[in-house]
């Protein structure tokens, strides 16, 4: 009975177990910052000429400005996210990023991200995609703005050290 109510303590969080679900932003922010990085790395190798062309066919001003503007928020802001620093302030630009391509590439295409067209000889042929992974982004972004960013986090590290420094200025002196 007792090993039982042990699980249940550790796997709910109850009173005196221990609150597993305070490690839930960390698969969140390993997700979306290897998947922003991989975006932006994706855009880097096929060079920045490419992108800024793509933006310029969709009318982006400044086209290969912006290219760089998107390829550095996609690389910095997700490894800000991965390692859990400045996510409040990183997420920001990169919903902006998310927003911009729901509107302006994936909307015409429906919710679904999958579009299984064909299976031939070579493979599964897909359809374009539709804005449900930028939704899922976005809806992760907001998770870790709102619920903080866990365990083993610089930002969670910063605000510990400012608690205890805060707590000991103000405990009493004797």
């Amino acid at each position: 009975m007792y090993l039982k109510r042990s699980l249940l303590d550790l796997a709910f969080g109850l009173p005196g177990g221990f609150p597993i679900a305070r490690w839930a932003p960390v698969p969140l922010r390993l997700i979306v910052g290897l998947g922003f990085m991989e975006h932006g790395f994706a855009k880097l190798a096929k060079g920045t000429d490419t992108f800024a062309a793509i933006l310029h066919a969709l009318a982006v001003p400044a086209s290969h400005f912006m290219a760089w503007v998107t390829i550095l928020t996609e690389l910095l802001g997700g490894l800000a996210i991965l390692l859990g620093a400045f996510v409040s302030l990183v997420s920001l630009p990169m919903a902006a990023l998310l927003l911009v391509a729901i509107f302006t590439v994936h909307l015409p295409y429906g919710f679904s991200s999958i579009k299984l067209v064909a299976v031939t000889a070579a493979g599964a042929q897909f359809g374009p995609p539709g804005y449900e992974c930028d939704l899922l982004y976005l809806a992760c972004l907001v998770a870790l703005v709102l619920s903080g960013t866990g365990p083993l986090s610089i930002d969670g590290l910063v605000r510990n050290r400012r608690f205890k420094r805060s707590s000991r200025s103000e405990s009493p002196r004797l």
